[in-house]
């Protein structure tokens, strides 16, 4: 490929993008955002022990391959050495997806430090490119396509480190919705002109067929509105239970993601191409957000414990699996077929490329 975006991301100082063929057998987690640190400052606390139970009581032992995609030791905050102490039984699991071949380890911003760490175990890559037998699907963090890290880097990690952390202030662009969408439309862009699919990290926003939440659960209300006149009795009290369970998340996105000042979508005017995907966090206050992939299917999943969980999972029409043994719980909260997905990409996605080139010039 011959974008420039995409020449930023395979810099000479990393290993050159790994391949992960999923095109005949084999499935895929794909999560990003672990944050892992220590005491006080350590994101992962809450979720941590959810974490490694779905990691090797679920997908370890299902066969899957792990994808960890940026940012899962802080090491802008926390040495490695403290980091790893705190987190051992984390680190066996790893230990044990890598000597099975099924670990891929992606950089972020917060641990690119890692290329400095001489017995750093596991190998570390700047991409991941999937092949599905449909569409390649590219794995990378995000934040390649900020200036405001990749400029800054050495700057921002001694002002979290020194001067943020001291006073408990967290700086991510997660938490700037600015930023979240210039790096969520560069990605876009960048999967409109190659024809492929991109799964990000680093904004800590799910999205799932370049759709956020926002987006997302207004299309989910419209397509409950119209099943409702046909439902009867307790088929209408569920259509009915899970409209205001989502229209009560919605007011909360409104006011988390200020709207009424970020107007614009990734897409403009034009009918969304499919082509975007984030897998969120591991960090969210009620549970881990992640994607899962195979030749087949690709889906937006929601891990979380019982009675913790967001309810408009726990009330909505979502299925759900329970982990055996444990009050941990997988909600699906959007999947789409593969075919039907490379299909949407190549009749949208030729229209809106040439759109965004002529925008440019």
């Amino acid at each position: 490929m011959e974008n420039s975006f995409f020449k930023d991301i395979v810099k000479p100082q990393y290993n050159a993008v790994a391949t992960l063929d999923l095109s005949r057998e084999g499935k895929a987690l794909i999560i990003s955002d672990l944050h892992m640190g220590v005491g006080r400052s350590d994101d992962l606390s809450e979720n941590g022990e959810l974490l490694i139970s779905l990691l090797e009581d679920y997908y370890f032992k299902r066969g899957w391959y792990l994808v960890l995609n940026g940012d899962i030791e802080e090491l802008q905050r926390h040495s490695l050495a403290l980091v790893k102490g705190r987190w051992l039984r984390l680190y066996e699991i790893f230990d044990r997806f890598f000597q099975e071949g099924r670990l891929f380890k992606i950089l972020g911003n917060h641990d690119e430090d890692l290329l400095f760490e001489k017995n750093y175990p596991y190998p570390l890559y700047n991409a991941l490119r999937i092949e599905t037998g449909y569409i390649p699907a590219y794995v990378y963090h995000g934040h390649q396509s900020s200036k405001f890290y990749t400029d800054y880097k050495a700057i921002l990690g001694a002002g979290i480190r020194y001067i943020l952390k001291p006073f408990g202030i967290r700086n991510t662009v997660a938490r700037n919705p600015y930023r979240r969408f210039f790096v969520e439309k560069k990605a876009y862009q960048f999967s409109l002109e190659n024809n492929c699919i991109s799964i990000i990290g680093h904004t800590h926003r799910p999205l799932f067929e370049s759709l956020g939440r926002f987006d997302y659960i207004k299309f989910e209300i419209e397509r409950l509105c119209r099943d409702y006149p046909a439902a009867e009795g307790t088929g209408r009290e569920r259509i009915a239970g899970e409209v205001a369970a989502l229209q009560k998340e919605l007011g909360k996105l409104k006011r988390k993601e200020r709207r009424n000042v970020l107007r614009q979508s990734l897409y403009g005017d034009e009918l969304p191409v499919p082509c975007l995907f984030n897998s969120g966090s591991a960090i969210g206050k009620k549970g881990i957000n992640a994607i899962e992939l195979d030749r087949n299917h690709i889906a937006l999943v929601y891990w979380f414990t019982e009675g913790r969980g967001k309810k408009f999972v726990s009330r909505g029409g979502y299925k759900v699996d329970k982990l055996p043994g444990a009050k941990h719980r997988r909600a699906v909260l959007n999947q789409d077929r593969m075919d039907y997905i490379t299909a949407r990409i190549e009749l949208l996605g030729a229209a809106s490329s040439r759109s965004h080139k002529t925008a440019k010039t």
